[in-house]
């Protein structure tokens, strides 16, 4: 075990969980460059961090559909059918979460997410339970790589960023922490964090 870190902290979209917002367009359209094509003109990107960062989702909705009125259907299709964007969970980092869990780690999750639609998930993967702590963007009104999202994660599990590990797949929030003094793993797949895991000797 390795004595210097003491929490172990988890994103979940692209390391727990499959999320693609594709998933729920290929009803409307043939192509997946068409679903590219509305994703990019609408600024699908953008527009979904406002919800992450607490936004309302029928504020949301109602602001994007007053600019692109010809896709209102497409812009409220999103929430109407949110479950179909998660595939999946990614089963090999779920055993690396077990196996941490087993092996003694508190484990916390921090995820950009909305908090009206995670609870429409929670319920559905049991790996959730292992989580001592879960912060939401959407609950505390921050989004990552915002230093400030860490700074409150290190608040609220009264640890300093040194006895940290972030887990996560997204170079900006990696970046973000590892300025403030996180250990980091830039997640790319489950046997690649096995590999880096126990270089740590934390596995």
């Amino acid at each position: 075990m390795n004595s210097s870190i003491k929490a172990i902290i988890f994103d979940f979209g692209g390391v727990l969980l499959q999320w693609d917002p594709h998933n729920v367009y290929r009803r409307y359209f043939d192509q997946p460059q068409q679903i590219d094509q509305f994703l990019a003109e609408i600024n699908f990107a953008s527009w979904n961090a406002e919800q992450d960062r607490g936004r309302p989702i029928a504020e949301s909705i109602a602001e994007l559909s007053g600019r692109f009125p010809q896709y209102a259907h497409l812009i409220r299709a999103y929430y109407d059918h949110f479950e179909d964007t998660i595939v999946g969970p990614i089963t090999g980092t779920v055993d690396i979460l077990s196996a941490l869990k087993q092996a003694g780690y508190p484990l916390y999750g921090l995820s950009n997410w909305s908090a009206e639609t995670y609870p429409r998930i929670r319920h559905q993967y049991d790996f959730f339970n292992l989580f001592d702590k879960i912060i939401l963007s959407g609950e505390v009104k921050l989004v990552k790589p915002d230093p400030a999202i860490f700074n409150l994660t290190l608040q609220t599990i009264n640890r300093t960023a040194n006895e940290c590990l972030l887990i996560d797949d997204s170079e900006a929030n990696i970046i973000s922490a590892k300025k403030l003094g996180f250990a980091v793993i830039h997640f790319k797949s489950p046997e690649q964090l096995r590999i880096e895991l126990r270089q740590m000797n934390l596995l």
